[in-house]
C-alpha cells in the first residue's frame, strides 16, 4: 500500500477514488487535513480518526514531523482561480499551494497531485509552483480533465497537476487515458454516463429533513416549496431554463431576468435524462443557482441525487447540516476522476518502486 496524504481534503472524495477498489485501491490514506469542521467529521466517518481540522499553515508552524508518504494529494481552496470570482487579484488562497508544497518536501513523497479549477493551468500561480516543485526535485506535468471523460455522470473541467521526483524518469505518460467518451461510435469506450444512469432508479423523495430518509438512501429528501416556486417548477419543460419560464409564465419570472436577456442558460435548467449533468456546485438545492431541476419531476435534485451525480457510492456517509453537505458534495472532487488519476500513477510508482 502507497501511503498518502491528503491536504484541503474536504469530505474526501479525492482519497475515496484512492484508497477504494472500486475506484483504484492500493493506496493508504495516513493523513488528512481540513478547516472545515463538518467535512473534517464526514472524512473520519468514513476514512477513520487520522485527520486533523485546522489550518494548514498553523499546523505546519506547530508539527515539524510530517507523516512520511508516498504521494500527496489534494486542492487547495480554488476561489482564487474561479472564473466565478470576478476580483480575484491579490486573493490569499491563491497561495495556499506554498504550504501544500512545504508538507510535499516535509513528507519525503515521490509524486503529488493538485487538484484545482481549469483556470489554474497556464495561469502565473501555476508557474510558480512548476518553479518550486522543481527546486525540490521534482517535474511536472498538467492537463485540465473532464470528469465524464473518467466515468462520472457530469460534465465537470478540472486542472491536474501531476509531480513526480525526476530521478525516476525524465518524463510521463499523461493525462491518464481517458474510459469514457462522449462519442462512443468513433472512440471505441463506452458512452458518457448520464444523468438517467445515475439517478433514475431513486424513489420519490421522502420527507425534507435528513432524518426523514434512513440509510442506504439517506439525503434522499425534497423541499417544501412555495406556491409560486411549484407554478414556476412546472413552467419548465424538459430541457428548458429560465427562458421557458419567461416565456410560458412572464409573470413568475423575476425582473432581473427579464432584463437579462443573454446569458445564463442554464439558470432555472432542467437537467436532461440522456445527458451527463452540468457541474454540481455547492448550492444545487436551488434552481434559480443553475441547472438543477429534476428532468421531470417539478423539483430540484436532493442531495442525494448529487452526491451520485459527483460519483459518490450510496454508502458512503456525510455529516453536517443540510447546507454543509451540500458543500462538502458541491466541493468534492468526483471520486471516479480521483481513480483515473489513482490508477495511472499507481502503475507509475509500481514501476519505480518495485
Amino acid at each position: 500500500m502507497y501511503k498518502l496524504l491528503d491536504l484541503f481534503s474536504g469530505c474526501g472524495g479525492m482519497t475515496l477514488g484512492f484508497t477504494d477498489p472500486r475506484f483504484c485501491g492500493g493506496f493508504k490514506s495516513i493523513f488528512a487535513i481540513d478547516n472545515d469542521k463538518s467535512a473534517a467529521a464526514s472524512y473520519s466517518l468514513n476514512f477513520g480518526n487520522h485527520n486533523v481540522c485546522g489550518d494548514i499553515e498553523e499546523w505546519i508552524l506547530k508539527n515539524h514531523d510530517v507523516p512520511k508518504a508516498d504521494i500527496v494529494i489534494g486542492g487547495p481552496p480554488c476561489q482564487g482561480f474561479s472564473l466565478l470570482n470576478k476580483s480575484r487579484h491579490g486573493d490569499a488562497r491563491r497561495a495556499l499551494w506554498q504550504p501544500y508544497m512545504d508538507i510535499v518536501a516535509r513528507s519525503g513523497a515521490v509524486t503529488f497531485v493538485i487538484e484545482n479549477v481549469q483556470g489554474l493551468l497556464g495561469s502565473p500561480e501555476h508557474e510558480a509552483i512548476i518553479h518550486r516543485a522543481a527546486e525540490l526535485g521534482f517535474l511536472t506535468t498538467a492537463a485540465r480533465l473532464n470528469a465524464a471523460d473518467y466515468g462520472t455522470p457530469q460534465t465537470r473541467i478540472r486542472t491536474f497537476i501531476f509531480g513526480w521526483k525526476k530521478c525516476f524518469a525524465p518524463d510521463v505518460p499523461y493525462p491518464p487515458q481517458m474510459t469514457h467518451s462522449q462519442y462512443p461510435e468513433k472512440s471505441g469506450l463506452p458512452r458518457w454516463k448520464t444523468t438517467r444512469d445515475a439517478i433514475s432508479d431513486l424513489p420519490d423523495p421522502v420527507g425534507t429533513d435528513i432524518r426523514d430518509v434512513p440509510p442506504p438512501l439517506d439525503l434522499h429528501f425534497g423541499r417544501n416549496p412555495t406556491e409560486k416556486s411549484l407554478l414556476r417548477y412546472q413552467a419548465v419543460p424538459p430541457g428548458g431554463n429560465r427562458f421557458d419560464l419567461q416565456r410560458n409564465a412572464p409573470e413568475l419570472t423575476p425582473a432581473c431576468w427579464i432584463r437579462k436577456t443573454s446569458g445564463g442558460t442554464d439558470l432555472f435548467g432542467r437537467l436532461w435524462w440522456d445527458r451527463p449533468s452540468v457541474t454540481i456546485r455547492t448550492e444545487f438545492f436551488k434552481p434559480e443557482k443553475g441547472r438543477y431541476l429534476h428532468p421531470e419531476q417539478h423539483r430540484p435534485i436532493t442531495h442525494r441525487e448529487a452526491a451520485r451525480l459527483m460519483g459518490f457510492p450510496d454508502d458512503f456517509r456525510f455529516s453536517g447540516s443540510k447546507t454543509e453537505i451540500a458543500r462538502q458534495i458541491g466541493n468534492a472532487v468526483p471520486p471516479p476522476l480521483a481513480g483515473a488519476a489513482a490508477r495511472h500513477i499507481r502503475g507509475l510508482l509500481d514501476a519505480w518502486l518495485s
